[in-house]
């Protein structure tokens, strides 16, 4: 999933990046991807079976941002 998620990086950061105070983007395995903002969960690719389209998780940031 990496090439997705230096997509929504992509995206997220020009719009985002001012009311962030930090941001980190981890590898892992397994098929886990998680979008979190101060420890709590906005999108969990575990959860929703499925790995998000950017303008999903812009959506989600907008409304906890």
């Amino acid at each position: 999933y990496e090439p997705q998620a230096l997509s929504l990086m992509g995206e997220v950061l020009p719009k985002y990046k001012s009311k962030f105070s930090g941001y980190e983007l981890i590898a892992d395995t397994g098929g886990k991807f998680e979008v979190l903002v101060d420890g709590r969960p906005v999108y969990s690719k575990l959860e929703s079976g499925r790995f998000p389209e950017n303008h999903e998780v812009l959506k989600l940031l907008d409304q906890v941002l």
